[in-house]
């Protein structure tokens, strides 16, 4: 039985002091000052001990003196009772520096606090020393577990340190099946989600400029754009597959070899390749779309609703990714035992394909 804190019979409730501005934090002596009780009560009320025999009024005297006097409990110590602490942990090598991937912290943050967590975030830039330092200090927290999130979708090799805590990758994944759990875009649903913007435009013959870097993305979007094809009856043709290097330069510098396929859709690999290739298409005396739909990838806002006309593409889901962390992390979403968890990927419909009518 936890011990009762008795009552000294005085009726009358102590003046309790207004806090004045102090550079030291209010300790829980001096809260138990001002109500006139000892710490033990202090504590008990603090930590909402509901079977300790403490009476009412007590109880209230104690409130009342933690909010005048601004006590704050010690959260390090109820860590070090608890083992485990309100916090999560986010490690990242540039999500919290690029606006395009920030959303996957924005997406964790908001799942976190919906459950009365905080985030730590800890962006390294790569750099594998700070990254083990800033695992060691969530460890150190007893954070309840670790986000470990690339700005861009990959293969990963998974710290040591990370394994001695409850961790979830997002954005990436580790090359050895059932190694770790894991949240990533669905890269062949986005790419067939893509191809088939334009077959609902009424194209046929489509061309996509791919990566040369290799990467999931670069395989998933063009198995993609092969699967809306088969689906839609059409045969695959390798020579509608063009490569360049995944920019702006990149999409420019394809124009030319895309004429030469005589199509007049096409779907890239991503947003900045699309927008080379409205520059390219416009110096050749082409409008967009009528006479040439284009769809791009990522739905980078700064680019894609902001080209003349908006570019319709398909959207990475960086925010639902950090929410998806979360609730894995916590449990509440089920993991696959031997994959990771892929997540949808929206198509945008905006203004660069118009219905067309096949010839």
């Amino acid at each position: 039985m936890i011990s009762q804190e008795k009552d000294s019979g005085n009726a009358a409730t102590p003046d309790v002091p207004v806090r004045k501005s102090r550079a030291q934090p209010v300790t829980l002596r001096e809260v138990a000052e001002a109500a006139g009780v000892s710490t033990a009560t202090v504590s008990l009320v603090i930590n909402k001990k509901k079977n300790a025999r403490i009476a009412e009024q007590t109880r209230q005297r104690v409130k009342d003196a933690i909010r005048q006097l601004g006590y704050r409990p010690n959260a390090m110590a109820k860590t070090l009772v608890s083992g485990t602490s309100r916090f999560i942990g986010l490690v990242a090598d540039g999500v919290a520096t690029t606006p395009f991937a920030g959303q996957i912290i924005h997406g964790a943050q908001d799942e976190a606090w919906k459950h009365g967590y905080a985030l730590l975030i800890a962006n390294t830039e790569g750099n594998r020393d700070l990254e083990t330092d800033a695992i060691a200090m969530m460890l150190e927290y007893k954070v309840r577990g670790i986000l470990y999130s690339t700005w861009f979708h990959r293969p990963t090799v998974v710290p040591e340190t990370l394994r001695e805590a409850d961790f979830v990758l997002v954005n990436c994944f580790s090359p050895e099946p059932g190694a770790a759990r894991a949240v990533v875009p669905d890269e062949e649903q986005g790419g067939k989600s893509a191809t088939e913007i334009l077959l609902r435009g009424g194209h046929r013959r489509i061309a996509f400029i791919n990566a040369t870097t290799p990467a999931p993305a670069r395989d998933g979007r063009l198995q993609g754009y092969k699967d809306a094809l088969e689906a839609a009856g059409i045969p695959f043709d390798p020579d509608l597959v063009l490569e360049a290097y995944p920019d702006q330069e990149g999409g420019y510098g394809a124009t030319e070899e895309l004429l030469k396929r005589n199509v007049a859709a096409v779907y890239c690999y991503n947003d900045r390749m699309a927008m080379g290739l409205y520059d390219g298409l416009r110096e050749n005396g082409l409008s967009i779309p009528d006479d040439m739909a284009v769809v791009g990838f990522d739905n980078q806002e700064v680019i894609a609703a902001h080209l003349r006309p908006p570019l319709s593409t398909v959207s990475l889901p960086h925010y639902e990714l950090g929410a998806a962390g979360v609730r894995m992390l916590l449990g509440l979403d089920e993991a696959s035992s031997d994959a990771a968890v892929k997540i949808m990927c929206p198509a945008v419909e905006r203004a660069s394909v118009a219905v067309h009518s096949p010839a």
